[in-house]
C-alpha cells in the first residue's frame, strides 16, 4: 500500500517525503479534531464504577 502511495506521488525524492509529511500530519490533526472526539464517549476508559472491597 505504501509503495503504490509513494509512485503516485509526483516529483522527486525529496518532494514525495514533504507529501507524505503532509498528509501525515493532516491524518493527525483529523483523527485528534473528529475521529477521537466522536469515539470517547462509547469508549470504557471514564468508566469510575470501580467496586473492591476496602482494606
Amino acid at each position: 500500500m505504501y509503495a503504490a502511495l509513494w509512485r503516485l506521488l509526483p516529483g522527486p525524492t525529496w518532494a514525495r517525503a514533504l507529501v507524505c509529511v503532509a498528509l501525515l500530519a493532516v491524518v493527525v490533526v483529523v483523527c485528534f479534531t473528529w475521529v477521537f472526539p466522536a469515539l470517547a464517549p462509547v469508549m470504557p476508559f471514564n468508566d469510575v464504577s470501580v467496586t473492591g472491597s476496602g482494606p
